[in-house]
């Protein structure tokens, strides 16, 4: 699709209604205000995407590559039939087309690293007088391709956070198994194939392990990241376990563990009729051969109430399975190993939960295996689907694009919003915006928003100039962005 239509309609009539003799105008994306309790960054994500995919390809191939007569014509049909407008204006339209290139400059904060509530990661300009319109004439794409990467990929780092948390409390030295631990299950509940792509590249600024495979596809194709980046392990799903009959279960997962897989990883799902048979039964029957196997089983409950299918309902009998729960029973079954200072992990097996997991139950499962089961947290892996990176909407952290400055004949006028009807949420930014590094309370790097700044300071603060004309001026690595986004502590609010 030409992406000149990736735009509320509103945005047509935008360049006449600019007061006349404005040559330039600035705007800005912030993460205004958060909705989820402590969480006061957001890491930025998703633009390398977006300059690549839209700015770039899709302006080239559906706008710049089209003839200028076919665009025009094009245009004037739709705007007539849809807006009614029965001249549409396009003397602009065909000026950018003339142009051959996007007359922007667009600053970034580096992509994955964290900026607190109500500082800007982008500021966005034209570098033409006679575009004037096209910065905020972006607004609404720029805004439907960067908030979902950014919330998951902030999602995915306080996921990381928690994990890395208990591993500490469990003894664990070696963080890498975190890379793994938080798995992407969300494609099949995403609003379509790009959604999930998006989304689940922020997943993988945090982990590595996903069933995403077009989100792998895309940080190869547009951030250069090799395509081991994510990955996942052969794993069965309900139609396997059934379709030897229930007679047949027992046999379905002797035949997994020694004849399909006799080594590496294999995830069971396990729940089809009775997770309690299978752990109490069907596991120790298996024993021996789990136990001598050069891998893991992975056994999958996949219902019921994730806490407590884990860690045990203690408001069930003594003597029934439910009572100690997934991971007692397998550590019942087939023992446990040392592992170093660290609380133990189970011989040969371990498990995973991917239905309806969020931040709060993940972190008490993960507060009940270490400190009432004491067991390692590394024999749990926790599948992180769609009700995670659903649930969630550009509200979450009051993601908008807003103008704050423009130039006329008379030099550079700050403008704002300010509702006397509103809490504060909505109240804009002032001015030419700059932002730069600045020490929080506990002594950690973050970073300050400049209001009223010159244009010398866009070009000399924290920002990266990362697009000019047409031009993507700052290719980020996958690897970089993974390191900003697991090496840093999410920073406290700083304002100035």
């Amino acid at each position: 699709m030409n992406p000149i239509y990736y735009i509320d309609f509103y945005k047509v009539g935008h360049i006449d209604q600019y007061p006349k003799g404005i040559t330039q105008i600035w705007s800005n994306w912030t993460p205004r205000y958060s909705r989820i309790q402590g969480q006061n960054a957001v890491v930025h994500f998703g633009l390398q995407y977006f300059l690549k995919k839209v700015l770039l390809e899709d302006f080239q191939e559906y706008f710049f590559g089209i003839p200028c007569a076919e665009i025009i014509h094009d245009y004037q049909t739709t705007i007539r039939s849809t807006l009614g407008v029965e001249h549409p204006r396009t003397d602009h339209i065909e000026a950018l087309w003339n142009l051959r290139h996007l007359p922007l400059d667009i600053y970034s904060v580096p992509e994955g690293t964290s900026t607190p509530i109500n500082c800007p990661s982008v500021v966005i300009t034209n570098t033409h007088p006679d575009f004037f319109w096209l910065p905020n004439y972006l607004e609404t794409m720029l805004s439907a391709y960067l908030w979902k990467p950014s919330t998951s990929a902030t999602t995915a780092q306080r996921y990381r956070k928690i994990f890395e948390k208990y591993a500490k409390e469990a003894g664990e030295t070696d963080l890498s198994f975190v890379d793994s631990q938080g798995h992407d299950f969300s494609m099949r509940g995403m609003s379509g194939i790009e959604d999930a792509m998006l989304s689940g590249l922020g997943h993988l600024t945090s982990f590595s392990g996903t069933d995403t495979i077009p989100a792998i596809l895309t940080a190869n194709k547009y951030y250069g990241a090799d395509l081991s980046c994510g990955g996942s392990v052969p794993a069965t799903e309900h139609s396997v376990m059934c379709a030897g009959g229930q007679d047949g279960e027992f046999d379905t997962f002797r035949r997994l563990i020694e004849d399909v897989y006799p080594t590496g990883i294999v995830s069971i799902v396990s729940d089809t009729w009775d997770l309690w048979k299978v752990l109490t039964d069907y596991v120790p029957r298996l024993a021996p051969q789990i136990k001598s196997r050069a891998g893991k089983v992975v056994i999958r409950p996949d219902s019921g109430d994730p806490v407590k299918i884990i860690c045990g309902d203690k408001d069930r009998p003594a003597d029934d399975p439910a009572s100690q729960g997934t991971l007692q029973l397998l550590a019942k079954a087939l023992g446990t190993k040392p592992n170093g200072t660290a609380l133990p992990l189970i011989n040969g097996a371990g498990a995973i939960y991917g239905d309806s997991i969020t931040y709060e139950r993940a972190e008490r499962i993960l507060d009940g295996i270490v400190h009432d089961l004491k067991l390692s947290p590394y024999n749990m892996v926790f599948g992180i689907g769609s009700y995670t990176y659903q649930y969630v909407t550009r509200d979450t952290y009051g993601f908008a694009m807003k103008a704050t400055a423009v130039r006329n004949g008379h030099g550079v006028i700050p403008i704002f919003k300010r509702p006397v009807t509103d809490s504060g949420h909505k109240f804009s930014h002032r001015g030419i915006l700059a932002v730069y590094e600045a020490p929080a309370e506990d002594g950690t790097p973050t970073y300050a928003c400049k209001q009223d700044a010159t244009t010398e300071d866009l070009d000399n603060c924290a920002f990266e100039k990362v697009f000019s004309n047409g031009q993507l001026l700052v290719d980020n690595s996958f690897n970089k962005i993974r390191e900003r986004v697991r090496g840093g502590r999410v920073p406290a609010p700083v304002t100035a």
